[in-house]
């Protein structure tokens, strides 16, 4: 059986903020055809809130996109702090794959604790991520995936990865989200 291509994409990102901040950040999604940059779709979800899920899934909908995106990255699983995006439930609210990409192997345990401990309704989003399971190396960086095989994650990863190991949907993204919350871009993804 051949891999599927999944050569339309949106790969988002939250915009930087300051620790002390409190309500909406900014998130971007960066839309791409292979690897041609073709759109951006921009929303907000809380500081450390559980909104993650239903805005990207809004987001996405609600696109000019929609019906051309074959795949959904995102630069970790959290967005915001610690509002924390439910791959699985959000793999079924928009009938797309999820590749979830992170350049380094999260600390899991450090995370466990800060939410529990720290987080309004942290124990519930601890199991969201405890769902999607440990993170797999793949193509130089580390990917959790739902509705794709590991041959498809490493065929988009090395395909997309122009300019650094980091997909160009994430990397396009962290960007755009960057210059929007400080007037310029700076710093990898």
């Amino acid at each position: 059986m051949r891999a599927r291509r999944l050569s339309n994409t949106v790969g988002f990102d939250d915009a930087p903020f300051a620790r002390s901040h409190q309500g909406q950040v900014t998130i971007v999604g960066a839309v791409f055809a292979d690897r041609r940059f073709d759109g951006v779709l921009v929303a907000a979800v809380e500081k450390d809130g559980a909104d993650a899920t239903s805005v990207l899934a809004a987001t996405i909908a609600g696109s000019r996109f929609h019906q051309h995106i074959h795949l959904v990255l995102l630069q970790g699983v959290t967005l915001a702090g610690f509002n924390v995006v439910d791959a699985t439930a959000l793999h079924a609210q928009v009938a797309r794959p999820i590749l979830v990409v992170a350049r380094r192997r999260p600390d899991m345990s450090a995370i466990r604790q800060a939410l529990e401990s720290r987080i309004p309704g942290g124990h519930a989003k601890w199991q969201s991520i405890e769902r999607l399971g440990p993170m797999e190396p793949c193509a130089g960086v580390y990917v959790q995936r739902i509705g794709l095989t590991a041959a498809e994650a490493q065929a988009v990863v090395e395909r997309l990865a122009v300019h650094s190991q980091i997909p160009e949907p994430l990397r396009v993204a962290h960007l755009i989200a960057g210059a929007i919350a400080s007037g310029a871009s700076r710093g990898r993804p």
